[in-house]
């Protein structure tokens, strides 16, 4: 009988689960591992995203078990693939929980999964740190649910406007154009925007909604250009961010400050745009270049196992969201959910994105940090604090 060929993705994970039982201890291989389980969209259209997240995951369970592991016990990994959709990340988190018995609940992907599940880790009590579904999923009462870091549209530019709150109000810009996705990730961004643009002086002159796919960026970029906008917002992901640039240098369009909501921060956007990428202002929750401590370790760790200079950033959401859940269990001494979670809410977490502490909603104080690209580098230019590189205002003509 002819024997098939073993999956790619099989083999390389029994040769990482090898490596891992190898690099424990004796001791430890002998007890029980701490289960950790739940779901990400491993096929799909957000399978790129979930594959790194998934490598930030095994990388931070490879580290834990290596240093001894967690309350002493070796830590396994259980990872079901829910394709992105939320009823299946339900569904699966509900396996996890009854079926598999995780010990602790492992965070989604995209926000919509996040969301889905959240009031399920309220009902069973446990644990969730994840991303979250922007502000409205962190509204809803639960208790047992953290973001650390949240990816949260409506602070998404608050570093940014921070920057432009920097500027004499004489120089900033005075006419802005908020173009915005129609969906609920482009949504949340538009009362931050609302607000501080009243608060700095600047008039929204254009404020509208499209619809994705975006199937031409040309009669939004010229409307802003004939109206004088010198802030433009593209609050969208990255297809159509890429093509409102292209359209905005084709029209000879250059506002003194051009925001990207999602997009502009992966390595695509340098490829697809080159020096036209250059410029644009957008905002993270992480960010491979912090320079606090659990951030350097990393990167020496990831540099040296991995062979990376560049830490993905989703890589490093995912580690972060383990520090924060181990925080919690090493704090408590326990896995008791409640102990867990009481423990989380009344003391600060060091993750590689920062120092957090939580509210009764379970979120950190309202954070971001301003990217700024220039010379095809994702730069941080705000806050001061963990500045790599000056903000350049205003942006320079295309092609400068």
């Amino acid at each position: 009988m002819k024997v098939g060929r073993r999956p790619r993705t099989t083999f390389w994970a029994l040769v990482l689960s090898t490596f891992l039982l190898g690099s424990l201890s004796p001791i430890m291989a002998a007890e029980k591992p701490i289960l950790l389980g739940g779901s990400l969209p491993l096929t799909g259209v957000w399978a790129e995203t979930a594959k790194v997240i998934e490598k930030g995951y095994r990388f931070w369970v490879q580290e834990k078990n290596a240093q001894g592991g967690l309350l002493g016990r070796p830590v396994k990994l259980i990872i079901y693939d829910d394709q992105g959709k939320p009823d299946n990340a339900v569904k699966l988190a509900e396996k996890a929980i009854t079926v598999d018995k995780v010990d602790l609940l492992l965070g989604g992907y995209p926000g919509t999964a996040a969301r889905a599940v959240m009031p399920l880790a309220e009902k069973h009590r446990m644990v969730y740190v994840s991303m979250g579904g922007h502000m409205k999923s962190f509204q809803q009462g639960y208790t047992y649910c953290f973001g650390s870091p949240p990816l949260m549209g409506e602070w998404w530019f608050l570093a940014a406007f921070q920057w432009l709150e920097s500027i004499p109000a004489d120089q900033r810009p005075q006419r802005a154009a908020v173009y915005i996705m129609n969906n609920p990730v482009g949504t949340s961004l538009t009362q931050s925007i609302n607000e501080w643009t009243k608060k700095l002086g600047i008039k929204i002159v254009i404020h509208e909604r499209y619809n994705l796919p975006l199937p031409a960026a040309e009669p939004l970029v010229l409307k802003a250009k004939q109206k004088r906008c010198d802030l433009f917002i593209s609050g969208g992901v990255f297809p159509d961010g890429v093509m409102t640039v292209r359209a905005a240098k084709a029209l000879k369009y250059n506002p003194k400050v051009y925001m990207q909501g999602v997009g502009s921060i992966i390595p695509a956007w340098v490829q697809q745009l080159g020096k036209d990428g250059d410029y644009i202002v957008s905002g993270t929750s992480y960010h491979y270049k912090l320079r606090n401590r659990s951030n350097l370790e990393l990167r020496k760790k990831v540099k040296e196992k991995l062979g990376w200079d560049v830490i993905p950033t989703y890589f490093g959401f995912a580690y972060a969201w383990l520090q924060t859940l181990a925080a919690g269990v090493e704090g408590a001494g326990s896995l008791d959910q409640t102990k867990i979670r009481d423990w989380l809410r009344s003391h600060s977490v060091e993750t590689l994105a920062g120092t957090f502490t939580f509210d009764e909603k379970g979120l950190p104080p309202p954070f971001t940090y301003a990217t700024q690209i220039i010379d095809g580098q994702v730069e941080l230019i705000w806050p001061p604090e963990v500045q790599t590189h000056a903000p350049i205002y205003p942006k320079p003509p295309w092609g400068e």
